[in-house]
C-alpha cells in the first residue's frame, strides 16, 4: 500500500505539477542575452567579489571562473589549517623536550624539533600569503573583466602597415600603422 501511495505522488510531482506550471512561462518576455550588458555596474562586481569571493565573476557572466577562485581559496585554507596543526603539534613537542619528556625520543632531537616547528610555521604563513593573493587577485579580476564588458571584441578588428611618404620641403619616408574597428 505504502508503496503504490510513493509511486502516485512521484507521478504526480513528475508529470501533473508541471503541465500546471507552463502558464506563467510563456507569460513573460524572454531577454536578450546581451541586454545585461546595459545595466552593467562594474562596481557593483568589485563589492560582490569583495563580499563573497567569486560573486563578482558570476555577476559579470564569467561563470567558469568562480570555481577557480572557491578552488583557490578552498585549498589555501585548507594547508593553513593543516600546517598550523602540525606546527602546534611540533611546538607541543618541542616545549616537551626541553622539560626532558621528548615524545619522539630517538626519532628527532630537540633542535631538529625546532626546525620542523619553524618550517612548518613557514608553510603556514606562506598559506596565509596564498590566500591573501588569490583573494586580491579575485576582486581585480572581478573589476577588469566588469569594465570590459562593454569591450566590442568582434571579428571586424583588423591591422594593416603600409608605407607613407610626406612631402613637405624635403621627403619624409616611414611606415604607417592602422587600426580599423
Amino acid at each position: 500500500m505504502l508503496r503504490i501511495i510513493l509511486i502516485a505522488t512521484l507521478f504526480l510531482q513528475l508529470f501533473i505539477v508541471p503541465v500546471f506550471g507552463q502558464d506563467t512561462l510563456a507569460a513573460k518576455p524572454k531577454k536578450d542575452k546581451e541586454a545585461w550588458k546595459e545595466d552593467h555596474i562594474p562596481f557593483k562586481a568589485t563589492i560582490l567579489s569583495t563580499v563573497l569571493p567569486g560573486s563578482g565573476q558570476i555577476y559579470n557572466h564569467k561563470y567558469w571562473k568562480a570555481p577557480i577562485v572557491w578552488a583557490g581559496i578552498g585549498i589555501s585554507v585548507y594547508f593553513i589549517v593543516d600546517n598550523n596543526k602540525n606546527y602546534n603539534h611540533y611546538k607541543d613537542a618541542y616545549l616537551l623536550s626541553l622539560d626532558g619528556n621528548n615524545p619522539y625520543e630517538g626519532q628527532y632531537s630537540s633542535s631538529q624539533l625546532l626546525s620542523i616547528t619553524d618550517q612548518y610555521r613557514r608553510w603556514r604563513d606562506l598559506s596565509f600569503i596564498a590566500a591573501g593573493l588569490i583573494y586580491f587577485l579575485n576582486i581585480m579580476d572581478a573589476t577588469v573583466d566588469g569594465y570590459l564588458v562593454k569591450f566590442d571584441v568582434s571579428e571586424d578588428l583588423s591591422m594593416g602597415i603600409r608605407p607613407y611618404t610626406e612631402f613637405a620641403t624635403y621627403p619624409i619616408n616611414g611606415l604607417t600603422l592602422s587600426f580599423s574597428l
